[in-house]
């Protein structure tokens, strides 16, 4: 998953350790001939103090703008590389051009290097220390940064409210609604909530018969209206099966939807005004990209979303969206989809991807 972004994250860190490691073999080159001078002077003058060097033209830069001859010594002969602006304009430059090119946004890739630049520019590296180990460091608090954006606790939420808790899930058409819908039943199951489902999508011919097969595969109820039907009335009547039945969770498919259909849209505003569910979901497939990531920001400018799911999560080597989504939006990715199985869910975790995006392979 996201293998692409990986690759490139970690030609990043090659690149400036091998810029770091050319400047340590040349502080450490002047720091060799700064000690060959010393000691031909000291043969040639022996009774006369070594005058102290001046300062102002020692520190001078050198004609290709990188630091003075002393000044890579003196680090050197102290143990330290100190990375500089220079030594990161072209691996920030590369690094750049691989998010935009992983479809991150560029808003959220702009973060991402600036981050980068600021905790690296002027950092000591001790030669016990590996630039490598830096420069992920930098890499892992600029991504969870950017990641984290509106984070919050799934599955304490859905404890922590009174039940009958829905949740709505919106979106396009063919983006995997439906089946997220039931993995999300599944996901419940396991931590001991039961669920109802609930076909908001009442339009769509076939979509009765998608849902019911769903249901029937995971052992839930689902209701239903004809074709045709109120979608509001359908999440309603699930609402109130639950309250008699004591479930703990509606979750409510909707009809899939472009931000610009008006008539859907004030479908989905009705339903929050009839039903006022716990959360909206917005679900769309990771391999889209940066469609996937406009289409969050549209979603939650008409319909306030409390979250994203992205599908096919494991078909995604660019990792653009899981990257961007919550920043652009301000709300976080709650799950990723993983596979074609009910179990194939996943809550999404930011460190624990930002760890496998960084991760050396075995």
């Amino acid at each position: 998953m996201f293998d692409g972004l990986k690759d490139k994250l970690g030609s990043f860190r090659d690149d400036v350790e091998e810029e770091v490691e050319e400047k340590e073999a040349e502080a450490e080159a002047a720091a060799e001939a700064e000690a060959e001078s010393a000691d031909d002077t000291a043969d040639d003058e022996p009774s006369t103090p070594a005058a102290a060097p001046d300062r102002e033209s020692s520190d001078e830069e050198d004609d290709d703008g990188g630091p003075g001859r002393l000044r890579q010594a003196a680090a050197f002969a102290t143990g330290r590389v100190i990375i500089e602006e220079e030594d990161l304009e072209e691996p920030l430059w590369s690094l750049e051009m691989a998010l935009l090119e992983s479809d991150v946004e560029m808003s959220v890739a702009e973060e991402i290097l600036d981050a980068v630049r600021e905790q690296l520019i002027g950092e000591s590296r001790k030669q016990v220390d590996t630039t490598a180990e830096l420069v992920e460091e930098a890499l892992h608090d600029a991504l969870v940064d950017v990641i984290s954006v509106g984070q919050f606790d799934f599955e304490q939420r859905i404890a922590e409210a009174d039940k009958p808790v829905t949740i709505v899930f919106t979106g396009v058409n063919g983006v995997g609604k439906t089946t997220s819908i039931a993995k999300m039943s599944e996901w419940l199951g396991e931590r001991g909530y039961s669920s109802v489902l609930a076909n908001g999508d009442t339009y769509r011919a076939g979509a009765n018969e998608q849902i019911e097969k769903h249901a029937e595969n995971v052992g839930r109820k689902v209701i239903s209206h004809e074709q045709g039907g109120d979608p509001a009335a359908v999440i309603y009547d699930g609402v109130e099966y639950a309250e008699a039945n004591d479930v703990d969770v509606v979750l409510g498919d909707t009809a899939g939807r472009l931000h610009t259909s008006n008539d859907l849209m004030t479908q989905l505003e009705k339903i929050h005004r009839v039903v006022d569910p716990e959360m909206t979901l917005f679900v769309d497939e990771a391999v889209a990209g940066q469609d996937a990531v406009e289409r969050a920001k549209e979603f939650d400018d008409a319909a306030e979303i409390d979250g994203t799911v992205l599908t096919k999560a494991d078909a995604d080597s660019s990792g653009g969206a899981a990257i961007s989504i919550a920043h652009v939006t301000g709300k976080p990715v709650l799950f990723l989809g993983t596979g074609q199985g009910y179990g194939d869910i996943r809550e999404f975790d930011p460190e624990a991807l930002v760890d496998e995006l960084l991760a050396d392979e075995a």
